[in-house]
């Protein structure tokens, strides 16, 4: 049996899309939506399409709480994550997502993001960068040799077996975001592995804006900070610097020339909200909810 989890909060311009994808996949799965009091139709869709419906207080919504709150209600012996606006490609993206838990060594599996056809040349990299066409299997030996990116793992389609989730306890729940890298480093560290599947991919990308960067960047900062314990094998500014050599040789390369200036404003956006939630503690709580992305969070 295979759950899917989708949380959503007004997504009305998603979610048929959504669920009739899923309802066409090559292998069958139920679906729990679970849903931050939207003030659409999202609700009346899901239901209307099969889905089983949770309906939740909004600023109670947490990353890792609404998704453990899924699990309690699934059924399914593997746990799909998706979120409402990641599109299946194909039938077969289930089918593919789920295949390397055949193996018991592998818990869980993370698909591949393929941007929009509107996304700018600088989220079209982003994508490519952190998913590639190669598959891969990580475990306690990638360390040294993909630093910080071997805990990368997405719920923006995932797949993980009950049994595993379940023996960890679950998402963390006090995170501000990133429960899914944090996740994936108590299952490496439990001797545990995880596959990047590109054959299961999904068309998922945004178009932020600079201040959705900047805070965005902020949140990252304030995991890190609070987490970077947990995650001590690795110096994540290390992987950084790479994105930012190897984006500016894409844009040359493609000739994205005049992308050049909005990159550099993108960069520093990026690193002034990082470096501030690295060092949040010296903020007024005030300020932090203004400029974090989750501000819900500093309720708490």
């Amino acid at each position: 049996m295979i759950s899917v989890i989708i949380p959503t909060r007004n997504a009305e311009g998603h979610i048929h899309r959504l669920l009739d994808s899923l309802k066409k996949q090559s292998v069958p799965s139920e679906t729990i939506v679970i849903d931050s009091s939207s003030s659409d139709n999202t609700v009346s869709i899901a239901e209307s399409l099969g889905a089983k419906t949770k309906i939740i207080v909004r600023g109670l919504f947490g990353h890792g709480k609404t998704r453990n709150l899924g699990v309690n209600l699934a059924s399914g012996d593997i746990i799909i994550f998706l979120t409402q606006d990641a599109l299946p490609a194909d039938e077969h993206f289930l089918k593919n997502l789920i295949k390397p838990l055949d193996n018991p060594e592998i818990a869980a599996a993370y698909g591949r993001q393929i941007p929009k056809a509107d996304a700018k040349p600088t989220e079209k990299f982003s994508r490519f960068f952190n998913y590639p066409d190669t598959p891969l299997i990580k475990d306690s030996s990638a360390f040294s040799r993909l630093g910080i990116k071997t805990f990368f793992f997405s719920n923006v389609c995932s797949a993980i077996r009950r049994k595993e989730f379940e023996e960890l306890r679950g998402f963390s729940e006090n995170l501000i975001m990133n429960e899914d890298m944090l996740f994936a480093c108590r299952l490496i560290k439990s001797g545990y592995k995880i596959a990047y599947v590109p054959e299961a991919s999904v068309i998922h990308s945004h178009n932020y804006s600079l201040r959705q960067q900047f805070r965005r960047y902020f949140d990252i900062g304030v995991f890190l900070r609070k987490n970077l314990e947990t995650l001590n094998y690795v110096d994540p500014n290390n992987v950084g610097v790479r994105f930012l050599r190897e984006e500016i040789r894409y844009l040359m390369k493609n000739g994205y020339y005049r992308w050049c200036p909005y990159l550099a404003g993108e960069s520093i956006s990026k690193f002034i909200g990082y470096k501030l939630g690295r060092h949040y503690d010296l903020l007024p709580l005030s300020i932090r909810r203004r400029i974090s992305m989750h501000s819900n969070y500093w309720n708490e």
